[in-house]
């Protein structure tokens, strides 16, 4: 793993590593993916994003690999069973989040656009490429994660606020945020200038 420079928040952790190399901005399209990430990034509100990989597959499990027409029907007895399971992050708020999210999800779809169009649309369907040549300049939010939270709210989504927007945004490639001296940054595009 050291043979490659990375960014600086995978420190040596081996799964972090991986995920680093293989998913973290990586642009993606896929319905089900992008509905679980959204989904995984409000979970991780407020604890480490590796707590979250470490309980990735189990929570494809228990949450039917993320098949939001499943999971917009769960009710109490589901959402009940769901907290007692030491598997995920017994969080009421973040158990009921993903029911809501799949609601939101499923009206987006009848109503307006493929939810990779609906968050695409936010970067016209191209991956913006930042130069962050250091982790300080690299942005927490930004007013397009504000602009993007703002309508996401407003469309019944929740745990969507600007801070994990923008984390998202990062984990789904709608921006390229690696450091300029990690190896996967120009394999992603960053020696474009969009």
């Amino acid at each position: 793993m050291a043979d490659k420079k990375r960014c600086w928040w995978c420190g040596e952790s081996a799964i972090y590593c991986d995920y680093h190399d293989a998913e973290w901005g990586v642009p993606l399209h896929d319905e089900r993916a992008l509905f679980e990430l959204l989904c995984l990034e409000g979970a991780q509100a407020g604890l480490s994003w590796l707590t979250i990989l470490n309980k990735r597959a189990h929570y494809r499990r228990v949450f039917d690999n993320f098949d939001a027409e499943k999971m917009a029907t769960y009710g109490n007895a589901k959402i009940a069973a769901l907290l007692r399971d030491p598997g995920i992050v017994r969080n009421r708020l973040k158990v009921n989040g993903f029911v809501k999210n799949a609601r939101a999800f499923l009206r987006l779809r009848e109503s307006d656009a493929t939810l990779d169009e609906y968050l695409w649309g936010f970067v016209d369907g191209a991956t913006l490429q930042n130069h962050w040549a250091a982790p300080a300049q690299v942005p927490d939010t930004t007013p397009l994660s504000d602009r993007m939270a703002k309508d996401m709210k407003k469309r019944g989504f929740v745990f969507v606020g600007s801070t994990i927007c923008y984390a998202f945004m990062q984990s789904a490639g709608l921006v390229n945020d690696h450091l300029t001296d990690c190896f996967r940054h120009r394999e992603l595009g960053g020696d474009g200038s969009r």
